[in-house]
């Protein structure tokens, strides 16, 4: 083979690499590939979205990303966060970020346009996070111990933040208690999974205490809080501030422990949803009528399901390759 003839091929071997290469980077940054998405400004006060983490094999894995409300299964825009577990309202947000070989997580506080405004380090695994309809109060919980609710050895550390004063509670443990009409305390309090109420004062939670679960109602000024009711995990507060959806322990079996509930305020009747899978989720209401949660599929992946919130209907798969939702419904 000529010198000439040698260098043509190696010219075209070089070329090819190039266009493989440039296209799978390009792939790679908008997500497009995997997806079906595109980078894009993705804003935490744009009305008529749902914000969400996208979980789409490739470049995108892990990225906030959001699709129109009224066209949930329709094309992504991802930005460029990385986030574990997410939630955002009124243009404020939770990026909840794994950090290290030793179990510790980078919550960072966004502003409207995914710039950090804070950014607190503690011990443990990204597990839920949420921000009142203010977007004034931020609250957070991660695993310090073991990793799943189902393992009898779990310690979940939940924080609070008032971005108003600047004022952050770090663990919420040493609330003063009490359960079934009594002061209460006790060495093996964990609390996670807050819900706040519109008036940026009143928060639920779920508190565990020897081997039982209760949902307990909090006053942020007074700094107290009672239980309400037992078995109730994960709370979510409807926009109505009238109905709790939650997940409730209804088997002993490690395949399909929880179902998700709705509980009347007023009257405390439970109703149970539609879906009968188990969701290890808190929940978050698309409007006041349905809630979302993500739904791990067979064979690996994620995906965003909804159910109406009366017990009425069937389960809908809202968006695929997706999980830890928040519906953006107003303006900041």
């Amino acid at each position: 083979m000529s010198a000439r003839n040698r260098i043509l091929i190696l010219l075209v071997v070089a070329l090819v690499a190039i266009t493989t290469v440039t296209g799978y980077a390009l792939r790679s940054r908008d997500g497009s590939g995997a997806a079906g998405g595109a980078s894009g400004v993705v804003r935490l006060d744009t009305a008529g979205q749902i914000l969400f983490r996208d979980t789409a094999p490739g470049g995108s894995f892990g990225r906030i990303a959001s699709v129109p409300i009224d066209r949930p299964g329709g094309a992504r825009t991802t930005g460029p966060m990385l986030c574990d577990r997410l939630y955002a309202a009124h243009g404020t947000g939770i990026c909840m970020q794994r950090k290290g070989p030793v179990p510790s997580t980078h919550v960072t506080v966004l502003d409207h346009g995914l710039h950090r405004t804070r950014q607190v380090k503690i011990e443990g695994f990204p597990n839920r996070a949420r921000v009142s309809a203010s977007g004034n109060m931020l609250s957070w919980t991660t695993f310090v111990q073991g990793d799943s609710y189902l393992r009898d050895d779990f310690s979940t550390r939940t924080s609070i933040l008032d971005t108003r004063t600047g004022r952050l509670v770090n663990s919420i443990e040493q609330i003063p208690l009490t359960l079934d009409g009594k002061p209460y305390r006790a060495a093996d309090l964990n609390y996670w999974g807050v819900t706040f109420a519109s008036d940026d004062n009143t928060f639920y939670a779920t508190v565990r205490t020897s081997g039982r679960t209760y949902l307990i109602q909090g006053d942020y000024r007074k700094w107290t809080a009672h239980t309400l009711r037992t078995n109730v995990e994960c709370p979510s507060l409807s926009p109505g501030n009238t109905r709790i959806v939650f997940k409730k322990r209804v088997n002993a079996s490690a395949n399909r422990p929880w179902r998700l509930y709705a509980l009347d305020l007023a009257t405390l009747k439970e109703t149970p949803l539609a879906e009968e899978h188990s969701v290890d989720d808190q929940a978050a209401w698309l409007d006041d009528h349905t809630v979302m949660y993500g739904l791990p599929r067979h064979g690996g992946g994620w995906d965003v399901w909804a159910v109406p919130a009366d017990g009425s209907g069937a389960p809908r798969l809202l968006i695929h390759d997706a999980n830890s939702p928040a519906a953006v419904t107003t303006h900041r």
